[in-house]
């Protein structure tokens, strides 16, 4: 979360012709430029899919292709049911199809068959399905310095799944972004990808194809960050309730001020669930892991709260669970080549006894085990701290401030500090573009690499008036260096092919602009 070699998937195109096909051989696929046709997308995926395996095409519910059709290269044929809708045609192909959303695929249908109106088909008519992919995508991370100036915006699983979502994205890459973070598994501990454990029932999943989205965003030369929030999880001390804190008087599951949402961490079951989940998902494309909500609760009754580790390791402190569990899902995840980062609280540079032992953060621990620390350092959550009034109007102070102090107590450790920033109008008067240029700008001269905003709504347009703006003073003033930001790049896509087992320029060498 460093091997310099990329991974390059080669794919096959073919011709689906009759009842012979050329079936996908697992849940992944491959994702196309939405500005291209679907026949260039298709052609274009030649040194980015998979190995192809003939078999018999089946889809459930499709009627067999006469004869005497032939489908064009990447397309597929289809004669349509009594019943057949192109909304549900769109959503049983999405998965052997190029496009990223249903409603995408089902725009495609209508414009590659005569623009289509209405939503029944009649039946015993040939359709067009465009987008089929030869095989499906099986993605692998862009291995990138641990110092790669990153650039990103959050999305939850839900947004990033949708059609806006994808918007969003194109639009952050247009105003300068690089990167991109995205739910895996939220704090309440619902997860947004295809995962099959143990501990996980059936779930909503709203990013259906990960290694499609994930090459998605490989197209547009971003950094793919997967989230992970680690160990407040409602979904699973709900239907697990023996994974959860216990509470000391009624050795029930604890509740946090009336919640019940933690789960333990020094659980092994826990633990292990958490470290799968990521690992799987570094395993199907993600350049970087991020874990968040790694730390113990830091509300309620803290004296009623038991943990397993108080009874197996009585001389324990909550950080050196922190620290060990960090130092399993390190050894586990590395070998992926993706990156790994933490979400800490802000106010942990200030070392304050009393956070360091209700978090169990113990800053100096984890940056042995981590690439890369993301302190949240929102001005406006930093109330009562340094008599200030209105922190959040106050963002060069404590900005400058936390990055002062995150910088001082990790020197030597080698880990990259680079800061979540607010993005957000809680309590402060001055959210604006320029608040946004003072937190970057102020990170970026305290030592700061990078930056991630967070806005939980994914409402950026503030950073999308703040971007070029930024990037344009950035080139004015070339000659006294970046104020804001180097402009670190991924390499291209045409280039990664080209660079194949090549080592990655070091981020000082990379493109900038």
């Amino acid at each position: 979360m460093r091997h310099s070699s990329i991974f390059v998937v080669v794919a096959s195109s073919c011709l689906l012709v009759g009842a012979a096909a050329w079936q996908i051989t697992s849940s992944s696929s491959s994702l196309a430029h939405a500005e291209s046709s679907p026949q260039a997308r298709l052609l274009a995926l030649g040194g980015d899919g998979a190995t192809v395996k003939p078999v018999s095409a089946s889809i459930p519910g499709s009627a067999s292709v006469p004869p005497k059709s032939v489908a064009a290269p990447g397309t597929e044929l289809y004669t349509t049911k009594r019943g057949d809708t192109i909304p549900g045609i769109a959503h049983r192909y999405l998965g052997r199809t190029s496009y990223l959303t249903s409603s995408e695929l089902a725009g495609a249908i209508r414009q590659d068959n005569g623009n289509i109106s209405g939503t029944f088909l009649k039946a015993n008519e040939t359709i067009t399905i465009p987008g089929i992919l030869p095989a499906p995508i099986v993605e692998k991370n862009i291995p990138v310095a641990k110092d790669f100036e990153v650039r990103a915006i959050y999305l939850t699983g839900m947004m990033a799944g949708s059609d806006k979502g994808i918007e969003i994205i194109r639009h952050w890459r247009q105003v300068g972004g690089n990167a991109v973070v995205f739910d895996i598994k939220d704090s309440d501990g619902s997860v947004s990808i295809a995962f099959q454990h143990p501990l996980l029932d059936k779930h909503n999943i709203y990013i259906h194809d990960l290694p499609k989205f994930i090459h998605f965003l490989h197209e547009q030369n971003m950094h793919a960050i997967a989230r992970l929030a680690i160990f407040r999880d409602e979904r699973l001390v709900t239907e697990h309730p023996e994974l959860a804190v216990r509470s000391h008087r009624t050795n029930q599951p604890w509740r946090e001020n009336g919640k019940l949402v933690w789960t333990d961490p020094s659980n092994p079951k826990v633990e292990d669930y958490n470290i799968a989940l990521a690992k799987y998902a570094a395993q199907l494309g993600a350049d970087e892991i991020q874990f968040d909500y790694v730390r113990f609760p830091a509300e309620g009754d803290q004296k009623d709260a038991s943990f397993a580790f108080q009874a197996e390791h009585p001389d324990w402190q909550r950080s050196d669970v922190i620290v060990g569990f960090l130092k399993k899902a390190y050894a586990e995840i590395h070998p992926t080549g993706a990156l790994f980062s933490l979400d800490v609280f802000g106010v942990m540079a200030w070392q304050r006894p009393v956070d360091l032992s209700h978090t169990g953060q113990d800053i100096v621990g984890m940056a042995k085990y981590c690439d890369v620390l993301s302190p949240m350092i929102y001005p406006s959550h930093f109330f009562g701290m340094d008599h200030i009034s209105d922190p959040g109007d106050a963002p060069e102070h404590f900005i400058g401030e936390s990055m002062d102090r995150f910088i001082l107590i990790t020197k030597g450790s080698g880990v990259v500090i680079r800061p979540w920033l607010q993005a957000f109008h809680w309590r402060t008067k001055t959210y604006s573009p320029d608040y946004i240029k003072i937190q970057v700008e102020t990170a970026r001269k305290e030592g700061g690499i990078g930056f991630l905003f967070w806005n939980a709504a994914n409402d950026y347009s503030k950073p999308y008036v703040a971007m070029p703006e930024m990037r344009t003073a950035d080139l004015k003033d070339s000659g006294k260096g970046p104020r804001y930001f180097r402009g670190d790049e991924l390499p291209g896509a045409a280039t990664r092919a080209a660079l194949d087992h090549t080592p990655i320029l070091a981020p000082s060498q990379s493109n900038t602009h």
